[in-house]
């Protein structure tokens, strides 16, 4: 569906130039096509205002070794001079006035006329009716109906044939985080958690959180909830009586815990107290306290052996957790030096960290989602302060497009057969699609 009204396709050029003359003008971007009437076929300079790529950097830290990432054949970073990535782009931009419906440049105005740039996804549709920040996304298995959650009080429900809403229900309090789990959806709002199974229709309300409760996850039927005063709270499922029975009460954290996140064995929590706390799924206790971060951990994310999170101080780490005698952690370090640098971490037999290779990134990351694309290559989806959101084909790092925003995206949701959700500060739910051609253009 093209929600753009007809707007123009994302207009790409580049001139062909000669070999020699690449060389030497290859940075420089054509002053006459940046006006719009440039007539030199070839032109020996740019007609783009930025390359993809062209901030990567082949730096491995001085000859440092590298770690694989998935498929176990690529090295973390190493995005330069490979693959077929070809995109080009305008100036890294969305047009405002085209935004209005008011551009009068058209094909030729050096912003982006699209609220996407890359290649091998684009946008289905997108889904208006919340009015504030979007808080959850959820797709309960046995339904077509697709739930979407806000801090406006509302819980949505959508055909996913149809796209239309099908129903609003207020839950009674701003939302903080919703899941799914087969077929129930829970859903945190001011001290309870309200839980529906949409195959039998029945609601339960689980009390005990004192506080917003902002973070959701189940594993083995037990549901753990983080809450604003910094427990995590636990019930578990009696099947017997249909009933979540509370279970523990986790505490350590000194402030809210905004992310909550499975791994083999273990539950890792992120809190406003700028700390990741590991516990050990099995005795409920707290093995590790992760304090690399300066300011409010925002997400964390398992992904294979993997542990990503992200932070408002604009960093992001990345750890390797695997099991020998106990669990190590690989980490990427973000700190704030006019970029955002990622430093993967190691550790050594001894416990300690070493720097094995750094990454520039240009501005912090509120939300992390993992998904992979039509090849099958992994892609690590970054929300940024910037109103954007970010594709990066890992490990290699390699830019492969972005997806641009009214307000920040807050809500990343996996769906099947490809299919990608966001939802942003401003209410909106955006349903994307890796395309079967990743050379098609995008709308």
């Amino acid at each position: 569906m093209d929600v753009d009204g007809g707007n123009k396709r994302v207009f790409h050029r580049l001139a062909v130039a000669t070999a020699a003359d690449t060389r030497h003008h290859q940075k420089k971007v054509c002053y006459h096509w940046q006006a719009g009437n440039c007539n030199r076929h070839p032109c020996p300079f740019l007609h783009s205002a930025t390359v993809y790529g062209s901030t990567m950097s082949c730096n491995n830290n001085n000859g440092r070794r590298s770690h694989t990432f998935m498929n176990g054949t690529s090295t973390w970073g190493h995005g330069c001079g490979g693959g077929n990535h070809r995109a080009v782009r305008k100036a890294d931009k969305v047009c405002n006035y085209w935004v209005q419906g008011n551009c009068g440049y058209g094909e030729r105005c050096k912003f982006i006329h699209s609220w996407s740039c890359g290649d091998g996804f684009s946008l289905l549709t997108q889904l208006e009716g919340h009015t504030k920040v979007v808080s959850g996304i959820a797709l309960p298995s046995g339904s077509d109906k697709l739930y979407t959650a806000s801090i406006d009080e509302t819980l949505r429900v959508w055909d996913c044939q149809s796209g239309q809403c099908t129903a609003e229900i207020n839950v009674g309090g701003e939302v903080g985080c919703m899941i799914n789990e087969g077929p129930w959806i829970f859903v945190g709002i001011p001290n309870c958690v309200r839980a529906w199974n949409t195959q039998t229709c029945m609601e339960l309300s689980l009390q005990g959180p004192v506080g917003q409760v902002y973070a959701l996850v189940v594993n083995n039927d037990i549901l753990f909830a983080g809450t604003q005063d910094g427990s995590i709270l636990a019930w578990k499922f009696n099947v017997v009586v249909n009933v979540f029975e509370p279970a523990a009460s986790l505490t350590g954290h000194s402030r809210g815990v905004v992310s909550l996140v499975v791994g083999p064995n273990r539950l890792y929590s992120a809190s406003m107290d700028n700390t990741i706390r590991v516990w050990n799924l099995e005795h409920l206790q707290c093995l590790q306290i992760l304090t690399d971060h300066t300011s409010i951990v925002m997400s964390v994310l398992c992904w294979d052996q993997f542990l990503l999170s992200c932070s408002l101080d604009k960093t992001v780490k990345v750890g390797l957790h695997y099991l020998l005698n106990s669990y190590h952690l690989l980490v990427y370090n973000f700190c704030n030096l006019d970029f955002s640098l990622v430093q993967v971490w190691v550790t050594t037999e001894s416990g300690k960290l070493e720097v094995t290779y750094t990454h520039k990134e240009e501005h912090g990351v509120v939300a992390l989602c993992g998904v992979h694309d039509s090849q099958g290559k992994p892609i690590l989806l970054c929300s940024c302060t910037d109103n954007t959101l970010r594709l990066y084909e890992l490990p290699s790092f390699l830019d492969r497009g972005k997806i641009f925003t009214k307000q920040e995206i807050r809500t990343i949701k996996m769906g099947p057969g490809g299919i990608f959700f966001t939802g942003d500060g401003s209410g909106q739910v955006r349903v994307w699609n890796w395309a079967i051609d990743p050379t098609i253009s995008i709308q």
